[in-house]
């Protein structure tokens, strides 16, 4: 056993733990409860950045996750720290994002005591448990290691979501005298044989079968995309789903399953096959009608056993990750012709997106986007170019597009998660969506942007206020009540952070704006301006 004065304090013990599992990148704000644990980074191989805000460090960490396919750090302080997170962490498990959140808390034998210490929550871990897919208190600085890998098993192995290890601020000082243990290498479970062949012939006697894809589908695309090849059958895949086909494949539908045509397709199939999506209303009922309704039989694979016993009632269900059931299901289905490019070119023929009147501004839009920024990734928060972008834009690959619309569908995640994701993936040209009022929820990320020196860009949709609620309570009939707000000088404001901006009303200007701020910069879009009829272009034929 080695010399006291040679053990490792926690701290460092958590910073070395931390880079042998993969971290490589830290979002937090440094407090007084956590100056021992920063103490740990120096010298280290972590690269650290600072929000302005513990929300943002969530948005950031799930912004680098959803960018590259794996977990960062963030370093949070006790109490309103922990709370300013929570709703980034709820956002992230709702999405099932990984990211490991590392919060310090009150001395060990301060604990529950109640006593009105600086930030002291009556029990945090509490709190943040039912925003974390695992949560954990540390009370033995030796117990270290074996709770890390207990938090990464979840990222490898279980369906992923935030991570919280909880740690009383007088363990950051004390001796860890165990060594950390070699990285295990840890699998997810396999498909059933039983299970896979009943799935097989299950689809090889449909006559209208339909394939579901959801966000735990897109760790390997090939796989994925040879299972719907051989399926030949329409494929709707959800938001987190977008590009796991590739650009205008001919069997994919998108995330449209809201519109009528595709729910009566829906309706009709008698073999539903779902892969990696939990079948929750913001992928398949954006109205919020319940008119989604699946009658066939259903074959429901996920990573989760809770998901096969939801909301809809699961024929066979298979608890695997979807790559590996897809390898293992495709031989299995007979190869034969199913028609499903032309059924899906009769439904986005009966659609007809483009020619909607609520959609045809956001053709020209993300076609000046499309010419400027070619595969760029964007990064959506709530507002009206992202829904519109929801079942407009095709992408070529995954990781490309997504957004806070889905699942818990908070406001001011773009900006944050943006700067995650050019950090994760800095060759990569980012885009933020973001809208006037969404944007005031998290401005200040901005300087987190310049202090990180990264060029992203930002595309504010200012339609003076929040358009999709104010239009609610007009069809509501409800007087607008909070939603005409005012809006600050948001040229001014990005010149007082010393970036460029430039106001743009049609897709030329846009075009051209991107093609000359390959920085960082600040693009303030008139909605009111904006010309409300489609320009049709190659990004969006199918």
């Amino acid at each position: 056993m080695p010399e006291a004065h040679d053990r490792p304090t926690l701290a460092k013990a958590l910073i070395a733990g931390l880079e042998a599992r993969g971290i490589d990148t830290v979002f937090g704000i440094p407090g007084v409860h956590t100056i021992a644990l920063y103490g740990g980074l120096e010298n280290s191989g972590l690269r650290h950045v600072t929000p302005r805000h513990e929300q943002g460090s969530g948005f950031m960490a799930d912004g680098y996750a959803r960018a590259v396919g794996k977990p960062a750090a963030c370093f949070i302080i006790t109490g309103p720290g922990m709370t300013n997170i929570a709703t980034a962490m709820a956002q992230a498990r709702a999405d099932s994002v990984p990211m490991l959140v590392i919060g310090s808390v009150q001395k060990t034998a301060e604990l529950g005591l109640r006593q009105g210490r600086l930030h002291e929550l009556p029990d945090q871990q509490a709190t943040l448990a039912g925003v974390a897919a695992f949560s954990h208190r540390l009370l033995a600085a030796d117990n270290l290691f074996e709770v890390l890998d207990r938090a990464f098993a979840v990222f490898a192995a279980e369906r992923p979501g935030p991570a919280y290890i909880e740690i009383p601020r007088d363990l950051f000082d004390a001796p860890v005298t165990v060594a950390d243990r070699p990285p295990s290498r840890l699998y997810r479970a396999a498909p059933d044989p039983a299970g896979i062949q009943a799935a097989a012939d299950a689809l090889n006697a449909a006559e209208r079968p339909l394939l579901l894809l959801g966000g735990g589908a897109i760790a390997e695309p090939d796989a994925i995309r040879a299972l719907a090849e051989r399926l030949d059958t329409p494929t709707l895949t959800t938001i987190n789903a977008r590009g796991v086909l590739g650009r205008g494949h001919p069997l994919d539908l998108g995330a449209n399953a809201s519109w009528p045509a595709v729910r009566r397709h829906a309706h009709e199939a008698d073999v539903i096959l779902a892969i990696g999506t939990e079948l929750g209303e913001t992928d398949y009922d954006v109205v919020f009608d319940g008119g989604f309704v699946l009658a066939g039989t259903l074959i429901h694979i996920d990573l989760d056993p809770a998901q096969l016993a939801g909301a809809y009632p699961v024929a066979i269900g298979l608890v695997s990750d979807a790559a590996s059931a897809a390898r293992a299901l495709t031989p299995k289905i007979a190869d034969r012709p199913r028609g499903g490019a032309a059924r899906v070119a009769a439904l986005y023929a009966e659609m007809n997106l483009t020619e909607r009147a609520d959609l045809a501004p956001f053709v020209s839009f993300f076609d000046a986007i499309e010419r400027a920024a070619p595969n760029a990734v964007l990064v959506g928060d709530s507002t009206a170019p992202v829904y519109a972008g929801n079942v407009l834009v095709h992408c070529a690959q995954p990781r490309h597009w997504f957004n806070s619309s889905t699942g818990y569908g908070t406001l001011g995640y773009a900006l944050p998660a943006a700067i995650g994701a050019k950090r994760a993936r800095p060759d990569q040209h980012v885009i933020t969506l973001v809208g006037d009022g969404g944007l005031m929820f998290t401005i200040a990320e901005l300087a987190t942007a310049v202090d990180e020196d990264l060029p992203i860009t930002v595309i504010v949709w200012h339609n003076q206020g929040y358009e999709e609620i104010r239009r609610s309570m007009d069809d509501a009939e409800v007087s607008r009540c909070g939603v005409d707000i005012a809006a600050p000088d948001f040229q001014t404001l990005a010149a007082g952070f010393g970036i460029p901006g430039t106001r743009v009303a049609d897709a030329t200007a846009l075009q051209q704006a991107l093609r000359d701020g390959p920085g960082l910069q600040l693009i303030e879009v008139d909605a009111g301006a904006w010309p409300k009829t489609a320009q049709l272009s190659k990004l969006f034929t199918h």
